[in-house]
């Protein structure tokens, strides 16, 4: 090619304006591979497919925590933060069922998770949104904002403190705004007209509203039948672990109650 040639201003500009869509093309392809895999959550599991040593976001509309059987522990990393789940596989596995719990008033997610080895060529997978159906997000959006003014519905604290003395560790939510409380481990007089001793486990605070969790123990040789009606005290909500407790001495003569306030258990009580 000769001096004319390559300072002829028409073939540039020929050349630049095929080169323009072909640049396009390939950024617009590109950015197509960071866009989210949306899944609307219908109560149907979901897939989730890995790579092993490439890590995977799962996006959640609120925060959850993640219940790994006991035979992906070696096998798959999980982390929780903020709504998002991190996936790494270590190693390859089948496909394996995997809870996933809602810590707000959510639904619980089932994933079906497995993880295939790294090949050459493979190309990164893209993060996964999971979202409510319509319906549901028509509801939880009227809950969203009562719950900017009021973070922690009945429902919400009473399965927090429950989590806290049943659940699993690796499940136990860890959340920002609620302060254990102290209460005295001393039997309290707290259920009318019945042998029932009610000695205070543990309490929590959050913005204004405490819970307590109340341990009941059936001291007759009959059955009791709970009835929050019979509780002493101004409660807000009642909550009992079982409603009906066994003789003494069976295994089932114990549970427990969750009694939400607005003020400290021994001045509610």
């Amino acid at each position: 090619m000769n001096a004319r040639n390559m300072c002829d201003p028409l073939k540039w500009i020929v050349l630049f304006g095929l080169w323009i869509p072909l640049q396009t093309f390939a950024q617009t392809d590109d950015a197509a591979t960071t866009l989210p895999e949306r899944v609307v959550w219908s109560k149907t599991p979901i897939a989730i497919t890995l790579v092993v040593g490439e890590e995977r976001l799962v996006h959640f509309p609120g925060s959850v925590s993640v219940g790994l059987p006991q035979s992906l522990t070696p096998l798959l990393r999980s982390q929780s933060i903020n709504g998002t789940v991190y996936l790494l596989a270590t190693h390859p596995f089948d496909t394996t069922r995997v809870i996933v719990r809602s810590e707000t008033e959510g639904p619980m997610y089932v994933l079906d998770i497995s993880a295939e080895p790294l090949e050459s060529g493979s190309y990164s997978l893209p993060d996964v949104q999971v979202l409510l159906e319509r319906s549901q997000g028509n509801g939880t959006a009227a809950s969203n904002d009562d719950n900017r003014s009021h973070p922690w519905g009945y429902i919400a604290l009473t399965r927090y403190a429950a989590q806290q003395l049943y659940a699993p560790t690796r499940l136990v939510p860890r959340k920002s705004g609620v302060v254990a409380m102290p209460v005295s481990p001393e039997p309290v007089d707290l259920v009318h007209g019945a042998k029932v001793e009610a000695v205070p486990v543990a309490a929590w605070k959050a913005g204004l509203r405490y819970i307590t969790a109340v341990k009941l123990i059936n001291r007759t040789k009959r059955p009791v039948v709970l009835d929050p009606r019979q509780l002493r005290g101004a409660w807000l909500a009642a909550t009992f672990q079982h409603n009906r407790l066994l003789s003494a001495g069976s295994e089932a003569d114990t549970t427990a109650v969750y009694l939400i306030s607005d003020r400290p258990f021994d001045v509610a009580l």
